[in-house]
């Protein structure tokens, strides 16, 4: 039985932290289809999740009682009437976001493009009036930005020499709205906005202290990015009245009192990833001549910089059960029964 009977589909946009597998389609450094990932997932294969098992999007699904959406590049016959993932491993808001790898990501702008050949492929397949009650009533999922702060603060960046983190933040929220107000052009009506985590205490980033400590001044800036997003997204409900509805996750927090209060949430590790080499298992990324520790349960990171399956299960789990502290503008079940 789903616990959200008015929710038809769901459309995900993003990066790693939902990536379902578009990334297998690109010849690119920024995959999973590889050992170890999926080790924990049914059949203990890899699938393009940046995990050991299933990321939140599976969770989220699974809560709201829908398959997981396919990835949008896998083309399947009528894939896209439950949803689909655009969610691209690397993905940015922002298209100049990790240029300097191999070409092979879907930027959140090309997403945008994407969803409007899904709507139109929609209307083709069940009508222009089916497919707007399908989009006003199906839940739009956008979890962005992380990779635009990594660019940021990786080591050698460009971007610092040409522009301040709040002149780079500025651009980011500018450029997201510009992207909101397309998908929201194109019919959805409910969002979920996951702000960014605390990436200064991924284990990538705690490369850069030889104490192993977070990197506060990475931290700083995603906390302050994810105050301009909240008050971007009062602005773009006043200015779009009743027809945008969303829920914000605070992340951020959420992930900084799993970090500072482990034991609560059953974690031991809140350091080193799970998967990887050399210090803190980050020197290395998880790739098939890594290592890999035999309790994931314990470890918050899988990786250098994304979570275990164990991490997005309780966050997903929070998402619905939570009240005030974390979600804020709507409750995440309010919204879906809309």
């Amino acid at each position: 039985m789903s616990r959200a009977q008015n929710v038809t589909a769901m459309y995900v946009f993003g990066d790693s932290l939902l990536d379902v597998g578009n990334n297998n389609y690109f010849k690119t450094l920024i995959r999973a289809n590889f050992p170890f990932n999926g080790i924990d997932f049914p059949g203990g294969k890899p699938t393009g999740r940046f995990s050991n098992g299933n990321n939140a999007a599976d969770y989220l699904a699974e809560n709201i009682g829908l398959p997981t959406p396919l990835p949008y590049l896998s083309n399947k016959d009528d894939f896209f009437l439950k949803g689909v993932s655009f969610a691209s491993g690397g993905a940015g808001i922002l298209n100049s976001t990790n240029d300097h790898l191999l070409r092979g990501t879907i930027y959140l702008s090309k997403q945008v493009e994407f969803f409007t050949e899904v709507q139109q492929r929609l209307i083709t397949k069940i009508g222009v009036g089916a497919a707007k009650r399908q989009l006003s009533t199906s839940l739009f999922v956008v979890v962005i930005g992380s990779n635009d702060l990594f660019n940021y603060f990786r080591p050698k960046s460009k971007i610092p020499i040409t522009k301040s983190p709040q002149e780079c933040i500025d651009l980011m929220l500018s450029t997201f709205w510009n992207q909101l107000m397309q998908i929201h052009g194109l019919g959805a009506r409910k969002f979920l906005i996951v702000g960014i985590g605390p990436i200064g205490c991924t284990p990538a980033q705690r490369l850069l202290n030889s104490t192993d400590n977070c990197n506060d001044e990475a931290n700083l800036w995603a906390a302050n990015y994810n105050k301009g997003l909240q008050s971007m997204l009062q602005k773009l409900k006043s200015q779009l009245k009743g027809d945008f509805n969303y829920s914000y996750f605070d992340n951020y927090s959420f992930l900084i009192d799993l970090i500072q209060n482990p034991t609560k949430y059953g974690f031991r590790e809140i350091k080193a990833a799970c998967c990887g080499l050399g210090r803190l298992m980050a020197k290395v990324p998880c790739i098939p001549i890594s290592t890999y520790c035999p309790n994931r349960s314990d470890h918050i990171f899988w990786d250098e910089v994304h979570p275990t399956e164990a991490v997005s299960k309780i966050l997903v789990n929070t998402l619905f059960n939570d009240t005030k502290q974390y979600v804020t503008s709507m409750k995440l079940t309010n919204l879906l029964a809309l």
